[in-house]
């Protein structure tokens, strides 16, 4: 049985991790820390939360309470999700994303360390899995074999340099310490409780209110796309079944250039309406409300400075040793995913006016 702390999940992944945790460990314990910021939002864990899940307001540079936690509830994993993750918040600010994801993973490194090892009160079964991303591998060009987990490092933006600068500090701690660690790089989620600033939220929520659709530079740049229930699972089989000190990647085995992405949201967007008058009825400034096509909604706008080209994800390593592979099929999550922002404008409007801070 775990008991884990969870960092990072009043936001879009760490909080689907623990709904699904939740649903399949129900008798685990989760102690979740959270400081909060702009992209944690407590609603999130609406449901979830009871004796056995509790959430904390902490930040992850406060050592001492980390230390405290994992003490008094006698927690014996920890899964890392807590980082800052938008690259152009990274590029026009990047100190945060270095004080969040590099200090921010030092100060659980060294908790960890000082509980379960120094004071010995973990079990030798201990684990610390990090949560990080396909980016610290740069940039592929359109006939490049997939990332492995051998291929060489070579982050592009402040974001990625900082994920894999926290890579490299826990494989550290691994060698070093002999904490037990393991880390999976992941391709770009998608699903329930996306922050509205990432594409897929961004643009449905745009199409709704007919607002334009920014597409940066041609639209042409191509992200592999992993359901976010299916990285659950994924980190899920890292847990039962990985190696101690190995990296895995998981990947939807997915790739779509940015623009047919918006051009399936709008067709997408485009059926929903004609089928239905209550949303033409709620969403009145949406072009499909008066029968025109959404995609005339889209923009095309200059391209961001260390705009990788493409990211894609080789998965045989995780299937061969862990047997992991996704189990929803992108024609199934996008239709799910569109459908949810659909039935909770609720979320997504109090994310848009502020009101979730003070939740």
């Amino acid at each position: 049985m775990s008991r884990m702390l969870v960092t990072g999940a009043a936001g879009f992944i760490g909080a689907n991790f623990v709904r699904y945790w939740r649903e399949q460990h129900p008798d685990d314990t989760i102690v979740i820390v959270d400081s909060l910021t702009y992209a944690g939002n407590p609603h999130n864990l609406d449901g979830v939360l009871d004796e056995q899940c509790v959430l904390e307001r902490v930040d992850i540079n406060d050592t001492a309470k980390i230390s405290e936690l994992l003490r008094k509830h006698k927690l014996n994993t920890v899964v890392h999700f807590a980082a800052e993750s938008h690259v152009d918040r990274s590029i026009e600010g990047p100190d945060v994303f270095i004080e969040a994801n590099i200090l921010g993973t030092h100060s659980l490194l060294k908790a960890a360390r000082q509980v379960w090892q120094v004071e010995a009160m973990a079990p030798t079964d201990h684990r610390f899995h990090h949560v990080s991303t396909d980016e610290v591998y740069g940039t592929l060009e359109p006939d490049d074999p997939a990332f492995t987990e051998k291929t060489p490092y070579a982050p592009n933006s402040p974001y990625s340099a900082s994920k894999a600068s926290s890579d490299f500090l826990v494989r550290a701690y691994h060698h070093t310490y002999g904490l037990n660690v393991t880390t999976s790089n992941c391709s770009n989620n998608y699903g329930p409780y996306h922050f509205p600033e990432k594409l897929i939220p961004l643009m449905i929520i745009n199409i709704l209110h007919g607002k334009a659709l920014p597409v940066y530079g041609d639209g042409k740049n191509i992200r592999d796309w992993l359901y976010v229930e299916d990285h659950a699972r994924g980190i899920e089989c890292v847990l039962e079944k990985g190696k101690v000190g190995e990296t895995y990647n998981i990947g939807g085995v997915n790739e779509w250039t940015n623009i047919d992405i918006v051009n399936l949201l709008c067709k997408l967007l485009d059926e929903r309406f004609a089928a239905d008058e209550s949303l033409r009825q709620s969403y009145p400034d949406c072009p499909a409300a008066a029968g025109k096509p959404c995609t005339s909604l889209i923009e095309y706008v200059t391209d961001r400075a260390g705009h990788d080209f493409r990211y894609a994800i080789d998965t045989t390593f995780i299937h061969k040793e862990l047997g992991y592979e996704p189990a929803v099929t992108f024609e199934v999550g996008i239709e799910k995913t569109v459908d949810w922002y659909l039935a909770n404008s609720e979320w997504w409007g109090s994310v848009l006016d502020g009101s979730y801070r003070n939740a």
